[in-house]
């Protein structure tokens, strides 16, 4: 004995039947031979009197199945969206405004490169404030008009607010290394991202001249220093001990670029 189907218009499909083909439905005392068929359109047959019927009772069909407004009500709730969901959704919508926020801060900020001597002044009157060790004019000299393009200002109108130094040449005679010789931001306007964006911009014109790796030296107290670097994907590479005329010691960064 095969077990057979039940189909909601009062018909009756074997399992034997439906693996064959050969199914003949009854339908309003009429006999309809379904051979030719495919099976979805034989499970699809419906009834005006069927379609009546569930309008007439108030019933909703979900899926195929029929159901009543409080079970709606329940599937609703099924597959509302998760708190987890929600949660991670509003995380990054708070990222997106806080990164439109600090654009906007930024808005005002542009960056350029070093073009002449005029721009020495005030390169050197942002860097001294913050330095541990006093270096002299012939010392920014040498960076600046060595590698005249690899040193670049944030300006704000006509105020220089942040800027970089930096050579590239070969490290023994292996590698082309870059170094950041000085990197300083207004106190006023720190935490907008100058400082990042000026090693960036550093970064690709030492990557543009075929550069193997970054390196620098901070102190080991300067953690707002280090968290800029590490962000930027510089790895801590060594210790030098007693390395500032403070008696403060170093970390060596690194980043790789190859």
């Amino acid at each position: 004995m095969h077990k057979s189907a039940s189909i909601e218009n009062n018909m009756e499909i074997t399992h034997h039947e439906m693996q064959m083909g050969h199914v003949k439905i009854k339908k309003d005392n009429v006999t309809i031979d379904t051979v030719s068929q495919d099976v979805e359109s034989r499970l699809t047959l419906k009834t005006d009197n069927l379609n009546e019927e569930r309008q007439a009772n108030g019933l909703h069909q979900v899926n195929g199945v029929l159901d009543s407004p409080k079970k709606s009500s329940e599937l609703s709730s099924i597959v509302s969206v998760p708190q987890g969901v929600a949660s991670s959704h509003k995380s990054q919508r708070d990222n997106v405004e806080e990164t439109a926020s600090v654009e906007s801060k930024n808005s005002d900020i542009m960056y350029v490169s070093y073009t002449s001597e005029l721009q020495m002044p005030d390169i050197m009157k942002l860097i001294q404030k913050d330095l541990s060790e006093p270096y002299s004019i012939y010392t920014y000299r040498y960076f600046i008009h060595n590698w005249p393009k690899l040193c670049f200002l944030a300006m704000h109108e006509e105020e220089c607010v942040g800027a970089i130094v930096c050579k590239l040449d070969v490290h023994r005679k292996v590698i082309k290394r870059g170094y950041i010789a000085m990197l300083a931001v207004d106190v006023k306007y720190r935490k907008r991202k100058i400082g990042s964006n000026l090693v960036r911009r550093a970064i690709q014109a030492m990557v543009a001249d075929d550069a193997d790796e970054v390196v620098l030296e901070t102190e080991i107290t300067n953690r707002p220093a280090l968290r800029l670097y590490e962000n930027l994907g510089f790895v801590r590479d060594k210790r030098l001990f007693r390395y500032y005329l403070n008696g403060v010691d170093a970390l060596r960064l690194k980043l790789w670029l190859r």
